[in-house]
């Protein structure tokens, strides 16, 4: 059972965790520093516009940087570390842009410099305070929650009577909505929701922190269907052909040297191509840099050849450099200008272990619903499978993407994805 644990107080630092706090901060410093360094350390020449536009833009990109964090730091696995420095450049780089395109003046040393500081504020507030902080939920003690106390990223504090003076003790509140809760119980969550506290349902609440969802029978996504939302699917479609075209020349030198690097050290052939599966269970051929010596396939199982595993004896010294930084999957920009793969979306498997796992997984073909990607959801968590005890759990990590298809998930995975490529997690 989940026991009432006494949580300590936070102390004076607790006021820095509150989001309106943070704002008023970033916005403060953001854009008033550059505006006083201009007035007492580096006297400007430029007109009084210039200045004062700057320090207009320095609140707008705080406020934009803010917004994007909010809206992707509920996912799960994702710590505000990951997102201050790309939500921020992004923030700043569409007011740079409308600057641009606009031609109105303003000062690019005081914009630069509400970056820096717009930047700096998040981070010290992240290794001061929110790194040291521990989500503290009060869980209503019926139905399924005791698995909830197997998630050991959150403090559970079980409650032993529907009295509002526990809140608190807790951020927020879980229940079970499918239980038959006692009258003073349901009492007790309307006026906790009353008093501003934020009640969860167990089952969405369990899939937000895990990162996965359960493959017990197949459940409607957040659109109320099976069906992802189609509007996000065709702008996500254009928006990958559009990047992928103004990538191409930039990763053109990177295939180049790559491709030379593969010839010097084990000769021909440069790519490797394989058939797989997928949106709406489509074949089409993947394109890939060749990571593995020729002819070391296994001669009879095609299941065993199609899988790579750990400190796998086939790769070349050239194709774990490859693996580790996730270059071998650069070619399959040419899938996404096909049209047959994104950016982002769960991992297409080759055929011949879609197949098994079509046969030994329920309702495995749900993931094809959405365009296979050069990165998911489930890699960015999990890392490489292949077995059917691992893929079981990649399923529950594709099915979650699939119930929560939205860009501002795409741009977490984004993130996520920069980091894997520095730290070579999940290659093989």
């Amino acid at each position: 059972m989940l026991q009432l644990n006494p949580v300590r107080s936070r102390g004076r630092r607790a006021w820095l965790i509150r989001r309106r706090t943070q704002l008023v901060g970033a916005m403060l410093l953001g854009a008033g520093v550059p505006v006083l360094a201009r007035a007492f350390f580096v006297p400007s020449t430029l007109p009084e516009p210039a200045t004062w536009n700057a320090f207009l833009a320095n609140l707008v990109a705080v406020a934009i940087a803010f917004w994007m964090r909010l809206s992707i730091e509920p996912y799960p696995g994702i710590r505000s570390s990951y997102v201050i420095f790309p939500t921020a450049a992004a923030a700043h780089g569409v007011v740079l842009a409308f600057f641009f395109f606009a031609r109105l003046p303003y000062d690019r040393l005081g914009f630069l410099l509400g970056f820096f500081v717009h930047v700096l504020w998040f981070y010290v507030l992240y290794f001061l305070v929110q790194r040291r902080s521990r989500l503290r939920i009060g869980v209503v003690p019926f139905g399924d929650v005791q698995r909830l106390s197997e998630i050991e990223t959150v403090s559970w504090i079980g409650l032993p009577g529907p009295r509002l003076d526990y809140l608190s003790r807790c951020d927020a509140l879980v229940a079970d909505f499918a239980a038959d809760l006692p009258a003073e119980w349901e009492r007790f969550l309307a006026d906790a929701a009353l008093a501003g506290t934020i009640v969860y349902q167990v089952k969405p609440l369990r899939e937000s922190l895990t990162g996965r969802v359960e493959i017990d029978h197949l459940s409607e996504n957040s659109f109320g269907s099976l069906v992802p939302a189609r509007g996000y699917f065709h702008l996500k479609t254009l928006i990958d052909w559009i990047v992928a075209l103004a990538l191409l020349p930039l990763a053109a030198p990177v295939m180049i040297v790559a491709a030379l690097a593969i010839l010097i050290d084990d000769g021909r052939p440069i790519f490797f191509r394989q058939v797989r599966i997928g949106h709406r269970g489509h074949q089409f051929t993947v394109l890939k840099f060749r990571t593995m010596r020729v002819g070391t396939r296994h001669p009879t199982d095609a299941r065993a050849a199609a899988m790579t595993g750990d400190l796998d004896p086939r790769v070349t010294r050239v194709g774990a450099l490859l693996r580790r930084t996730r270059i071998d999957e650069l070619p399959q920009i040419f899938n996404i200008l096909r049209a047959e793969m994104s950016w982002i979306g769960p991992r297409p498997e080759a055929e011949v272990l879609s197949l098994w796992y079509v046969g030994e997984l329920p309702f495995y073909r749900y993931r094809h619903v959405v365009k296979p990607g050069i990165s998911g959801w489930a890699q960015t968590n999990q890392g490489h499978v292949a077995e059917v005890g691992e893929v079981h759990r990649k399923l529950q990590y594709d099915f979650y993407y699939v119930k929560y298809f939205s860009p501002w998930l795409d741009m977490l995975i984004l993130f996520k994805t920069a980091r894997t490529m520095v730290n070579g997690f999940g290659a093989r």
